[in-house]
């Protein structure tokens, strides 16, 4: 007998897209939710954000209620700080109250009668408790507080309300306190201490009936309110796309001859060597042979300001019309206070924003050097070429390393297999006489000369002598 299909659940936005993402959607609607974290993780945060994007019916209004953590007037006046406040809202369709008094005063059997008073009077859409775990202070035994969840998970069931209780609950208290078995969904927010930095992550350990990107996310908290980086990972729909057949010039005179015509469409080479030979100049010939041919370019870099790669850029391509400045775009980072997830998503927003066919990211290095983890860098290098390829993006990622170090290191040794074509780039001095050369190391569908060749560079850039070594 067929079963009845189930209407989809409605999701409500966090206010953040990249959130939204991470929780496939948002959070459900008429759910039970926890938002756990340590002291200044940014629980209040999120779920100021979350009342203020979802404060839209005036005729179910949203109330925030505090208990014993901190004055109202505390909590209203830090979220003022933030760009997502909207003082027309405040005391109409969103609203705060304490509860603090009223349970210091009875305890904890006080809050289920203020609740229901609150819903018959406001009939509100969402509401939050903060801090709920607080209210374990107050109960005279466990047994207390599983009857007054019981009662409080009907009575939001019967009003059709999403709530968010937050606390700073510790990892242990998932297992010891029973609102996390109520609970619909439980989002942790946490902040590890990296040397001489914070970074902050956020991880979805719950969503019931949904899926949801698993792992940790670096987030930021600013005055726009969380910032989000999704972990990134490889693209589900890896094995649907259509691969670009057509060949993409590398930019380098003589250089397309040893790769068979160039690099394949959509394709992604590392071009890896010591400092000084070339690399970031290969960068820059490629991208300026795509800005030629009105291509859309993207150089992200971690060592120098757009201004000095504007100049390099000018340097080898000469005086750039508007037209062809206009079709490049320059992200720059440093690589101290970084975390990675942080420039994948601005990535992905040029990607989408200006239909970039070729981009260049010079270096992996320096990617390694921001990494928390740097064992996760072979996965991260990973899902993003994968991601390029899908979206018909050829792409040069360049690595700082000596030659011979390559067959040694593992961590470079297995980000080579990622990558569809290797290119070499090597300086040396020999009685006085410096000479530069580049050899082909690995290019996947294509004959190429495996053969090394004299490599020059002067104010054009790079350009490969017809002569084998």
């Amino acid at each position: 007998m067929p079963h009845d299909v189930a209407a989809p659940v409605r999701r409500l936005t966090t206010g953040n897209r990249e959130l939204d993402e991470i929780l496939d959607g948002g959070i459900p609607e008429n759910s039970i939710n926890i938002i756990m974290g340590t002291p200044g993780s940014g629980k209040t945060a999120l779920a100021e954000e979350f009342i203020f994007a979802n404060a839209v019916d005036e005729r179910r209004p949203i109330l925030y209620l505090t208990t014993l953590s901190e004055p109202l007037d505390k909590v209203i006046r830090y979220l003022q700080q933030f760009h997502f406040y909207d003082a027309a809202k405040l005391g109409s369709i969103v609203q705060y109250d304490s509860f603090g008094d009223t349970l210091a005063a009875n305890g904890v059997g006080a809050l289920v009668p203020r609740l229901k008073d609150a819903i018959k009077t406001l009939s509100p859409s969402v509401i939050v408790i903060d801090s709920f775990k607080a209210i374990h202070d107050l109960a005279s035994s466990p047994q207390e507080i599983r009857l007054m969840l019981h009662e409080l998970a009907g009575l939001f069931a019967a009003y059709s309300t999403t709530v968010l209780l937050v606390g700073e609950y510790r990892h242990e208290d998932i297992d010891k306190f029973p609102e996390f078995a109520v609970a619909d969904g439980i989002i942790e927010l946490a902040r590890n201490s990296l040397g001489t930095r914070d970074e902050r992550y956020v991880r979805v350990l719950k969503l019931r009936g949904s899926s949801y990107r698993e792992g940790s996310h670096a987030f930021e908290i600013t005055a726009a309110g969380l910032q989000v980086y999704p972990r990134l990972v490889s693209p589900v729909e890896a094995a649907s796309y259509k691969r670009d057949v057509g060949r993409t010039p590398s930019g380098v005179p003589g250089l397309d001859s040893m790769l068979g015509g160039g690099f394949w469409g959509g394709s992604a080479t590392l071009v890896a060597g010591p400092t000084g030979s070339g690399k970031t100049t290969m960068g820059i010939q490629f991208v300026l042979d795509g800005l030629r041919r009105g291509e859309r370019c993207l150089l992200v870099n971690f060592q120098e300001n757009p201004t000095q790669l504007a100049h390099q850029l000018e340097e080898i391509g000469g005086k750039l019309d508007d037209d062809t400045r206009g079709r490049l775009e320059l992200l720059y980072y440093s690589a101290v206070e970084l975390p990675i997830d942080r420039i994948v998503v601005s990535i992905f927003q040029a990607l989408r924003r200006n239909r970039i066919r070729r981009l260049v990211i010079d270096a992996l290095g320096d990617l390694a050097i921001a990494a928390s983890d740097p064992t996760r860098m072979h996965g991260y290098v990973y899902a993003l070429v994968q991601h390029f390829a899908v979206m018909g993006v050829s792409s040069i990622l360049t690595l700082e390393t000596d030659p011979p170090l390559m067959a040694r290191d593992e961590n470079q040794g297995r980000l080579s297999h990622m990558t569809d074509a290797i290119v070499f780039l090597d300086i040396r001095a020999s009685e006085g006489v410096v000479a530069r050369k580049i050899r082909i190391a690995k290019a996947r569908g294509t004959a190429h000369d495996l053969q090394a060749r004299p490599v020059t560079i002067d104010g054009r850039g790079l350009r490969v002598a017809e002569t084998r070594e």
